[in-house]
């Protein structure tokens, strides 16, 4: 059996008031518990957040459905999602500055 064929990749941008309150920690601690690898960082417009993420499918549509909600004052206004191959390129879920 492939495990390989088990894993993907996401990019997700999330628009709102995800800056400035610690939408990249809450991330960072959901991709944690969820094993998965990758990073978020802020986007320079102000109102937006990138994260890509690597792991088990499920694993990525439970995150992404954790940022459509956001935390405790977040407002997330619109969320993008791309899909793809699995690279192994990261070494656990870091926030970028």
């Amino acid at each position: 059996m492939n495990r390989m064929a088990d894993k993907a990749s996401v990019r997700v941008i999330v628009r709102g008031r995800v800056q400035g309150v610690y939408f990249r920690d809450f991330t960072c601690r959901k991709a944690a518990e969820l094993a998965l690898s990758g990073y978020v960082k802020n986007l320079s417009d102000g109102r937006t957040v990138e994260v890509y993420a690597e792991g088990e499918k499920t694993s990525l549509e439970k995150l992404v459905s954790q940022l459509r909600t956001g935390h405790t004052g977040a407002v997330v206004e619109e969320i993008t999602t791309g899909y793809g191959d699995y690279t192994d390129s990261y070494n656990g879920f870091d926030i970028k500055y």
